[in-house]
């Protein structure tokens, strides 16, 4: 654990996050972000930009040093430069930027083989251009690029380079993973050798994750002496990205003692703005910010919640500005459900629970998740199912539809415990499907109901694979409605078919005693459709 002292974070979701493949930020974005990460998460520092790049980023690193100059937040504001004085440097001046990052050699093999320099001659261009950072009012930073593979392979010189920024005493030595290699043992030894010799240095780290190691590695870093830790919203960066800032602030505060400014509650705001502005969905187990995260699924942990929250840990979600959801599904089971409920303050009678239960129970098999916004649509099709006596059936069907050619339903019906089966096309599924009970209920000299209004919904958010709610307005002498729920539209329309074909059998069976339909004689197949389910079926239904 800590000892109380304060961790800067440094935050480069518009620097590193934005070399994500794909992920090009607007000025006016990367404004809105900046905003965000220093006014309501409350980051320490961010880091902006890198120098010479483009002109568009020009443009946004003026917009925001404009607006970081109103607020007092000039030295928060930070952008990468090189060692190229006096360009990076002219640059910055420039784009209003009061903090360099300088970007120099932290092994050897980069040193040799990339700026073809020796030790002596790196260390000198350094120097020249601190000191002219310095006479612009720069304030430098430094990073020490593939500082880890230097830490394995050619330690004397990375230690030289750290002693020599140390004697000119730039403000922070900023120590990368670049190449997201090392293992949580190789940062505590190589971070405990760096501060033990430079204890009055103030050194960051700079973690990738190439390894799903970024985390460890962080707290790796802090447990021996690092003083600043930089992250990325939603874990962006290139390759497999950056130490996201979402965990590494949960991990801080649950696991050390040390102090860091953020204000967690507002983490999930900023990370859904960021998925927007960058296009990168975040993956939905993603811990923290994912849809996933804090979503109970198996029914026995939702029991256990109930009972002295058995199944909580420390990782609340509420301190995330979020809340615990309990998942509708197979495995759900009445806990779930129940929480649901409370949440929408509906309450069920224990057979209705049992019910909904059941139709969640076989709607999850049809579907990968079942979902909150589900629920009030589920439940309307279990209670008018509840008041609804069931004669009358779908035993079976079977449906085609075909580019070129007319659908076709094969349907097999059960009235009262007799089976009929007929076929027939139509010009869509359920047309087909309607013509084929029309011939069954005509061959048995029954009339059905005018069908006048065909209306189709989904849960609000529904994707490709959301339930489909179907109301179907009929009129046998009064006017009635009733729902098919599926996800299948057709067969929605086909289940809100068959409570209608028992309510009406209901009807007649109240008037007489007996059903007493009317018989249909000699009528075309366009005249069955008129009167068999309404005149308006063709223009709403098809």
């Amino acid at each position: 654990m800590g000892t109380h002292r304060k961790i800067e974070i440094m935050d480069t979701t518009l620097r590193d996050g934005e070399q994500t493949s794909g992920v090009s930020f607007l000025p006016s974005e990367k404004l809105q972000i900046a905003k965000l990460l220093l006014e309501e998460l409350k980051v320490d520092r961010i880091e902006v930009a890198s120098a010479r790049v483009s002109q568009g980023e020009m443009e946004g690193v003026k917009k925001i040093t404009q607006w970081a100059a109103e607020k007092g937040y000039s030295d928060r504001v930070e952008v990468l430069g090189f060692v190229d004085t006096p360009a990076s440097v002219d640059w910055l001046v420039e784009a209003g930027a009061k903090v360099m990052n300088l970007l120099t050699k932290g092994s050897l093999n980069h040193l040799t083989h990339q700026l073809k320099k020796t030790p002596e001659q790196h260390f000198e261009d350094i120097h020249t251009c601190v000191n002219y950072a310095r006479s612009k009012g720069i304030t430098v930073n430094v990073y020490l690029e593939d500082w880890s593979n230097g830490m394995r392979n050619s330690m004397d010189y990375t230690m030289e380079l750290i002693g020599f920024l140390n004697e000119i005493r730039v403000r922070r030595i900023m120590l990368p993973d670049t190449l997201g290699l090392l293992h949580p043992r190789e940062v505590s030894h190589f971070v405990k050798l760096i501060t033990t010799e430079f204890p009055d240095c103030h050194f960051d780290f700079h973690a990738h994750n190439d390894y799903d190691l970024s985390i460890a590695n962080v707290l790796e870093a802090i447990y021996n002496g690092i003083a600043g830790i930089h992250t990325t919203v939603n874990g962006l960066g290139e390759r497999a990205g950056n130490a996201p800032l979402e965990s590494v602030t949960a991990v801080l505060k649950d696991f050390t003692d040390y102090k860091i400014s953020l204000n967690e509650s507002k983490i999930y705001r900023v990370s859904k703005l960021v998925e927007q502005f960058s296009g990168q969905h975040i993956p939905a187990n993603k811990p923290v910010v994912g849809e996933n995260v804090f979503t109970q699924t198996a029914g026995i942990h939702a029991d256990g919640d109930n009972k002295k929250n058995l199944y909580f840990n420390d990782l609340l979600p509420e301190r995330f500005g979020r809340q615990r959801k309990y998942a509708l599904g197979k495995t759900s089971g009445k806990a779930n459900i129940l929480k649901n409920l409370q949440e929408l303050g509906i309450s069920l009678e224990q057979d209705e629970l049992t019910k909904v239960t059941q139709k969640i129970i076989e709607l999850g098999d049809k579907k990968e998740r079942v979902t909150t916004e589900d629920l009030p649509y589920i439940i309307s099709d279990v209670l008018q199912n509840n008041s609804i006596s069931k004669n009358i059936f779908i035993e079976g069907y079977h449906m085609t539809h075909s580019k070129g050619l007319k659908p076709t339903v094969q349907l097999k019906l059960s009235i009262h415990g007799k089976s009929f089966e007929e076929s027939s096309s139509g010009d869509g599924q359920y047309d087909a499907f309607m013509r084929a009970l029309v011939k069954i209920y005509k061959s048995q000299g029954f009339q059905l109901p005018k069908l006048t209004d065909y209306h189709v919904s989904i849960p609000p958010g529904g994707k490709t694979d959301a339930f489909v709610e179907t109301v179907i307005t009929w009129d046998f002498g009064k006017i009635f409605k009733t729902k098919g729920l599926d996800s299948d539209q057709t067969v929605a329309a086909m289940m809100a078919t068959e409570k209608m074909l028992n309510i009406i059998d209901k009807m007649d069976t109240r008037a007489s005693d007996k059903v007493k339909f009317q018989e249909l004689k000699n009528q075309n197949p366009e005249q069955d459709k008129e009167n068999f389910y309404g005149n308006e079926y063709s223009a709403t239904a098809r």
